[in-house]
């Protein structure tokens, strides 16, 4: 049985702890906040419950395989319910796209009715072009830690590529709203499509064959049922507790400095900012974080619009509006997320935008980027894109023997699915006591 230290209780380092716990290690996972989920939970404010993170998860094997390989199935815990639609598509010139998940015929058929004729095919088959890249890095690169030495030719060919994102998208759509359902994800997540390779148009792929998939109530109610688990687990859960550093001996960790004193370990798990611990900044020194978008979450009283789970509001500034938080008789919990040039209040934009719900607002929380990273201690949506070396600055191995990366900046993106993947292939690597 080794002893394992988990630095960090998001979603991540929650699910590795789990797994190991489960594998017969014994487990202490430190904490700085004063609860575990790290993005993964709930703003509350007078009677009004928004998701603090995301709302929605794609693949949703990755989370079901977490709660089988820890304990009790996932459908003893919580429900995974279906998204339809996935989200709805709105553009100035007024078109409007419901675009469903789960089904290539029905994207089809959508795509068609509100962009036109024919361009339902030519974006299926952008969608259907990314089967082979999906089989090629699930194997390689999204189950196991990325190294040069372990792949083979056609994941080193797909992950060395020159060719971007932008490159892509801009050769394969000449409808400037295809080009804006394709690179939706990773401006949302704070990238540059020039600096973002290829295959990272998979994620489309993914949504489409394997749906999108919420928890009533709010996916923050993963995080209460990831607590609890752990509980189940016996992990010694160190809740206000920060990792200062890492103490090292040679090419191994022996343990993790904090501020109530050295915590000893054989095995530790890094679920934070590597950037963030002394020991490991100088491997990732190359490296930036994405930046969170800006969040203002809105309480509304009266006649609201009904909206489906998700509405984006293409232009510049790009606005999502999520609409399934938690409201008193009579009321509507909306998040709305902001990218790009939000050169006026948030809510001025949505109203130019054609939502205009400023005589509604009852309660407002406002979360500028700043404030989620000081709140995580580091930015939940991982490492920026800057080109395809930064394949090997994320560090998926560490200069030390013992110690591991998981979450979002070392994953293949920020996503639970990635997160929870590269959790699993840790846990994997460590192996049973």
């Amino acid at each position: 049985m080794a002893r394992v230290v988990v630095v960090g209780g998001g979603f991540g380092g929650t699910a590795a702890a789990a797994r190991l716990a489960k594998l017969g290690h014994a487990v202490v996972l430190l904490e700085q906040r004063d609860r575990l989920g790290g993005a993964v939970g709930f703003v509350e404010h007078e009677g009004y419950r928004w998701d603090s993170g995301p709302t929605s998860t794609a693949l949703p094997a990755v989370v079901r395989d977490l709660f089988r390989k820890s304990g009790r199935p996932l459908d003893r815990e919580l429900d995974l319910v279906p998204v339809q639609p996935m989200r709805e598509h709105r553009w100035p010139d007024g078109t409007v796209l419901a675009m469903p998940s789960g089904s290539r015929s029905a994207q089809l058929e959508a795509v068609d009715a509100a962009l036109g004729p024919g361009l339902g095919t030519v974006w299926v088959d952008w969608v259907h072009g990314h089967a082979e890249t999906w089989d090629v890095l699930r194997r390689v690169y999204l189950e196991r830690p990325w190294s040069p030495d372990t792949t083979d030719k056609a994941a080193t060919a797909l992950l060395r590529s020159r060719r971007t994102l932008h490159k892509a998208v801009t050769k394969a759509f000449g409808d400037e709203r295809l080009r804006d359902l394709a690179l939706l994800q990773v401006r949302l997540d704070g990238h540059d499509p020039r600096n973002v390779p290829a295959w990272q148009g998979l994620w489309d792929y993914v949504e489409q064959n394997f749906g999108t998939w919420a928890v009533p109530g709010g996916m923050g109610r993963l995080a209460e049922a990831m607590t609890k688990r752990l509980a189940e687990r016996r992990v010694d859960v160190r809740l206000g507790t920060a990792a200062t550093d890492l103490h090292t001996e040679g090419d191994r960790v022996t343990g993790v400095e904090t501020a109530a004193g050295p915590v000893d370990a054989d095995v530790v798990v890094c679920a934070v900012d590597l950037r963030t611990l002394p020991a490991l900044a100088p491997s990732v020194e190359r490296t930036m974080p994405a930046i969170p978008p800006v969040l203002c979450h809105l309480g509304l009283a009266g006649d609201v619009p009904e909206l489906p789970h998700e509405v984006v509001l293409h232009g510049d500034p790009l606005l999502v509006v999520r609409t399934n938080g938690t409201a008193p008789p009579g009321g509507a919990a909306w998040t709305v997320l902001a990218r790009g040039r939000i050169a006026e209040d948030v809510l001025l934009a949505l109203a130019r935008a054609g939502l205009d719900v400023r005589e509604h607002v009852e309660v407002r929380v406002d979360r500028s980027p700043a404030d989620q990273v000081r709140d995580l201690g580091g930015s939940p949506y991982g490492t920026l894109w800057q080109g395809r070396a930064t394949i090997d600055r994320k560090l998926g191995r560490t200069p030390f023997a013992n110690l591991y990366a998981v979450g979002a900046h070392v994953a293949a993106g920020s996503g639970l699915p990635y997160v929870g993947l590269s959790a699993a292939t840790v846990a994997e690597r460590i192996g049973p006591s």
